[in-house]
């Protein structure tokens, strides 16, 4: 299958040449690679024109084009018509040797995929474990990880996720594919990660990232995931594994990103469900509630303590916000 790599970067010219020297050494090597470089300096032109990657094109974009929906739509008019498959990475992940020879095979054994994520390695441990009784762990096909405390908190007001990893609940608030083992299976989801993502092409014929998430776009790939796994399905191949190294250069001030958990959060729920029922919008605030209390704990608990709390006040201003300026969806 011919498949475009696109990369949207910003200001993390060192990232890049990591990822891009791990595609040097895949099985299954790009097409055609766009670089979509949002960069207020030229450092990130000046490592490619140092370094000779086959198939790369690079586009410099203008201030009006700038931001993560902004650069991926603006790559996509890029993507050559031969392309069959448009795959997306962070240029923070460093890939295994075969990734796209893995992932791309998962729209041979699924031809009815439209959408297929990678998996990301290096940010849970999990081990092989039948013992489910530990509400300290989580436990899911055969294995086990810790469960984060936000979801054991949340499991005494009876708040847990009422649908499968990857899966939005009819509250939101869900487990990521994070939560799915690195079993070398393909899982079915709905809610794809936007660092490690891809689609068919004649996805984009009708369907293009929604520029309400500027700038950082917390929330992005679920809201564009949402959307496409109402035309098909989406899935998750563990076998097709990547490293994400969450670089911060380019991230947007605790503040932004505490407004951004509460508003983004609140949009892509109603992407999925427009008209939730009196329970389900209870279940959503209370979630929203607590887990803004749980982070204003880690004012005393955290050596982070001024992050924790201006995450919490863009929490709680994003919050309030929502009753007179509720964010309007994309249809």
């Amino acid at each position: 299958m011919n498949f475009t790599l696109i990369v949207c970067t910003y200001m993390r010219p060192g990232a890049l040449l990591k990822l891009l020297q791990s595609v040097v050494t895949q099985t299954l090597y790009p097409n055609e690679i766009l670089i979509i470089d949002g960069s207020t300096d030229t450092r990130t032109e000046k490592v490619l024109h140092e370094n000779h990657f086959n198939n790369l094109k690079y586009f410099k974009v203008e201030e009006h084009q700038r931001g993560l929906t902004k650069q991926r739509n603006f790559g996509i008019n890029q993507v050559d018509a031969t392309s069959e498959v448009v795959s997306f990475l962070d240029d923070d992940v460093v890939l295994e040797k075969h990734y796209f020879e893995v992932l791309l095979s998962t729209y041979k054994t699924h031809p009815e995929a439209l959408g297929v994520s990678g998996y990301v390695t290096n940010e849970v441990q999990w081990d092989i474990s039948d013992n489910n009784n530990d509400t300290s762990n989580f436990y899911y096909d055969g294995a086990m990880r810790s469960e984060p405390s936000r979801f054991r908190i949340r499991r005494k007001f009876g708040l847990l996720p009422d649908m499968e990893p990857g899966f939005m609940p009819t509250f939101s608030h869900g487990r990521s594919v994070g939560f799915l083992p690195p079993s070398g299976k393909v899982y079915e989801a709905d809610l794809l990660v936007g660092c490690v993502f891809s689609f068919r092409n004649e996805v984009f014929k009708v369907l293009k990232f929604s520029t309400y998430f500027e700038g950082y776009g917390l929330y992005e790939d679920a809201d564009f995931s949402l959307r496409v796994a109402k035309q098909g399905k989406l899935f998750v191949n563990t076998a097709a594994q990547l490293e994400h190294f969450h670089d911060a250069a380019g991230r947007p001030n605790q503040y932004k990103y505490g407004k951004m958990v509460i508003r983004n959060g609140w949009y892509v729920w109603r992407v999925k469900y427009p008209n939730p029922k009196f329970k389900a919008v209870f279940k959503w605030h209370a979630t929203s509630f607590l887990l803004t209390l749980v982070r204003f704990t880690n004012v005393i608990n955290t050596n982070k303590k001024q992050e924790a709390l201006t995450e919490s006040l863009g929490r709680v201003v994003g919050w309030l916000s929502l009753l007179f300026n509720a964010p309007k969806i994309e249809r």
